[in-house]
């Protein structure tokens, strides 16, 4: 080495970069305007030979100049001095020493890609769009292709991109941290859409981890867990009606019908045939679209609500226990894979709502856990970051950085992939700090309370960034006690659009598993739900998590000894559940008379409930009777459906007292409850009539709102529906005679275990 390159040299630098601890590398690595000309620097272990291959001056465009580079240090530092002070435009020639040979443009030769301006906003934890700037983005800097990497490790000594394309050395592509930030990042040439890569930190004590990216768009398929580039901004949409009616009003949506089919993409349909194909591997995305969409249409919901698409590493997590909250799931296929689902489903009519899991991460190291050797997402105090029921972790809430990695989230999905509803999973958990915790488990408020006052301000905070950036979507909570406003948009409310009536199904469940020879004595259960409809926007909501891990399937839920009893028990509760006030939620399965317990490994029972030929479906030992059951209760729930989306006054005032009024809910003995539901879109009038006894009415007396016809329009114990046929066939007239408390009322035949819906028609006199 010459003596002005020697003199040139940062020895201390170098061993930094030598034992990969260089936090700026770019301070030493790359091109340098020094006094004696242009210092160029690199760090390439295993090269026995760098080359600098340049266009030095401008009057010498096209004319290219090579300058060997020496070796500085036997580790694979080289260095060289060019003439003039002008940076050229360069590339280096490497030479390994397994003989092969590469030219490469410089990593450390380009400025950063993030504005001081984006790195305040993140440290105040208010930058929305930071899923374009951290992670891994393909992009082209001064005409070179390659790949932007930007990554968020506070505490940690260094941080470096590692992958196949650098032997998955730690050393070779050291990032520079901006600032005080926090934030590392390096821009790689030549690393395109596929490549596979991670995050090797080295933290404050010197120990080395590989990471995969928090904010990476795409994963290896289990049990793999590298992050892959790509860019999820080239997808052609074709929804921009869709979307444009979406962002037109989201006060709208209270006065649709709103009908959500709950599914587990992994179980609902695999990919080969029947319910015997556990083993049959996952459906792809762009098939799922199509035929997920055909049965939803078929049945007449209007949403899906998928549960967690985001990358899990568990498949018994359902996705719940999320590594990759900005990357769907690669089990079904690409991010353009769920694009094209996304858009498929718009374009057939069809909204969708994806459960996002913010209340909890899980340990595995490859994730977010002690992320740079500290507790980054996490709170350090276990007593604050932990769940001892759930073995998983807690967001830090009140750190800037966390919350704004979880809000841009949630706008993240409905932006980018036009996600058209984000419900929030175990929103209690994120409220009360002694959630599932026992005695000192757990630190009290600044005010001696169990609220915790961070997450609070953190929802606040996500429902008004989340309304304000994503045109319409909703935002939806399950959140299972009663902590007060979690909807609506006043200053002490959460913020929430709709929140699941997790009581309502229990009061139901509770009054129906009842022997009915006893059921009038939880019948308040049926009717307390009514007390509180209008204190919050619900969802009436029948979910996974009541049919799996030993809880049974709804008809299992029910009482009777025969099946064709446990079917008539839940068409009633079907029935009730569709005339109440709410939005409507049922999880797949439920609608096709599942006796079964839901099992995440295999299919749904599709041969049992759809029509099909004998060749189609195993002889299994399955009577052509219990298939029959089966379909005629799918048919019931399709009916019930078209029903509900046909009539307004059963969904245009959900939110508002006028919309339902009580006829009949003091018959406990009987166990009958009378309604009227109300629309002021239409002038239509239902009076529904609810038999929970198994005990069928030729002539029971209701009181009616008014002097009028009273024509029956729909019966839960039709014959096609599996039922007896019992049902009023003409229309009543109502008569002058006194009952339930009205001037008027009807003489009806109810069925055992019925649900009778009439419309009521005024008439003069």
């Amino acid at each position: 080495m010459t003596d002005i390159l020697y003199s040139l040299m940062d020895w201390a630098a170098i061993e930094e970069l030598v034992y990969s601890e260089a936090s700026d590398p770019h301070r030493l690595l790359g091109p340098h305007i020094v006094p004696q000309g242009i210092l160029i620097q690199a760090f390439i272990p295993t090269a026995v030979s760098v080359t600098v291959r340049a266009a030095m001056e401008p009057a010498d465009v096209g004319q290219v100049s090579f300058w060997p580079m020496e070796l500085a240090d036997e580790a694979g530092f080289f260095a060289a001095l060019l003439p003039g002070k002008t940076i050229p435009v360069y590339t280096l020639e490497v030479t390994y020493d397994n003989g092969t040979s590469q030219t490469v443009y410089d990593p450390y030769a380009y400025i950063p890609q993030l504005s001081d301006a984006d790195l305040r906003k993140f440290d105040a934890g208010v930058l929305w769009d930071v899923y374009e700037k951290l992670g891994a983005h393909p992009m082209e800097i001064n005409g070179v292709a390659g790949t932007y990497f930007a990554v968020w490790a506070p505490c940690a000594m260094r941080v470096s991109v590692v992958g196949d394309f650098n032997l998955w050395d730690g050393r070779r592509h050291q990032m520079r941290r901006l600032g005080d930030s926090g934030v590392f990042e390096l821009f790689i040439p030549g690393l395109l859409q596929g490549t596979i890569y991670k995050y090797e930190v080295k933290t404050a004590e010197g120990s080395a981890m590989l990471k995969a990216d928090p904010y990476g768009t795409y994963a290896e398929v289990r049990p793999n867990n590298a992050s892959i580039v790509w860019d999820t901004s080239h997808f052609r949409w074709h929804d921009e009606e869709w979307m444009a009616q979406r962002a037109a009003s989201r006060e709208a949506v209270k006065q649709s019908p709103m009908a959500v089919y709950e599914v587990h993409l992994g179980s609902w349909m695999h990919a080969g045939s029947g319910s015997d194909a556990k083993d049959a591997g996952f459906l792809n995305y762009r098939d799922l679209a199509v035929k997920l969409a055909s049965y939803v249409k078929e049945m007449g919901y209007t949403h899906v609500e998928l549960m967690p698409v985001m990358e899990h590493p568990l498949d018994a997590s359902l996705g719940y226990q999320t590594t990759g909250y900005y990357a769907p799931t690669s089990r079904h296929g690409s991010p353009d894979d769920f694009q094209y689902f996304m858009d498929y489903m718009h374009t057939q009519g069809i909204g969708v709502i994806l459960d996002w899991t913010p209340a909890q991460f899980p340990r595995d190291l490859v994730g977010l856990a002690c992320f740079d050797g500290s507790c980054v997402y996490e709170h350090r105090d276990p007593r604050q970051g932990t769940h001892p029921q759930w073995g998983t972790l807690i967001f830090n809430y009140g750190r800037p950085q966390v919350a704004n990695f979880l809000i841009a989230n949630a706008i993240y999905w409905a932006k980018v992939y036009h996600a058209d509803g984000i419900r929030a999973d175990s929103v209690a958990a994120m409220l009360y700090l002694d959630y599932g915790k026992g005695p000192g488990q757990w630190i009290p408020n600044l005010y001696g309370g169990n609220e915790n006052l961070e997450a609070v301000d953190f929802l606040r905070r996500l429902a008004s960034a989340f309304h304000k950036q994503t045109g319409g979507a909703l935002l939806i909570a399950e959140e299972s006690t009663a902590w007060p406003q979690v909807t609506g948009d006043e200053d002490e409310a959460l913020g929430f659009d709709y929140k699941w009536n997790n009581g309502w199904l229990s009061g139901l469940l509770g009054y129906l598993q009842y022997d009915p020879y006893f059921r009038h004595q939880r019948y308040g259960e049926l009717t307390f739900s009514m007390l509180y409809a209008y204190s919050e926007a619900f969802i009436l909501a029948f979910p996974h998590h009541e049919m799996g891990q030993g809880r049974g399937s709804m008809v299992s839920k029910m009482p009777g000894d025969t099946l064709d009893i446990k079917l008539a028990h839940l068409r009633a509760a079907y029935g009730y559940w569709m005339t109440h006030p709410g939005k409507k939620l049922l999880f797949m399965g439920q609608d096709m008379g599942m006796t079964e317990e839901w099992d995440e490994k295999a299919n749904l029972p599709w041969d049992d409930a759809v029509e099909t030929s004998e060749a189609e479906h195993p002889c299994d030992g399955k009577s052509e009777e219990l298939r029959d059951m089966r379909r005629q209760f799918r048919q019931y729930v399709k009916a019930l459906l078209c029903f509900y989306r046909s009539h307004p006054a059963l969904y245009a005032l959900d939110d508002r007292p006028e919309g339902f009024e009580w006829i009949d809910c003091l018959s406990s003995q009987e166990n009958i409850l009378v309604y009227l539901r109300r629309s002021s879109s239409a002038p239509e009038t239902l009076l529904t009539v609810c038999n929970f006894a198994p005990a069928a009415y030729e002539k029971r007396r209701i009181g009616v709102p008014f002097h009028g016809k009273y024509k029956e329009i729909f019966n839960s114990d039709a014959v096609g529906y599996g039922g007896s046929g019992m049902a009023n066939p003409r229309a009543v007239v109502s008569r002058s005679i006194e009952c339930d408390g009205r001037e008027e009322s009807i003489s009806v035949r109810l069925a055992p275990l019925g649900v009778h819906i009439f419309v009521c028609t005024p008439v003069k006199e």
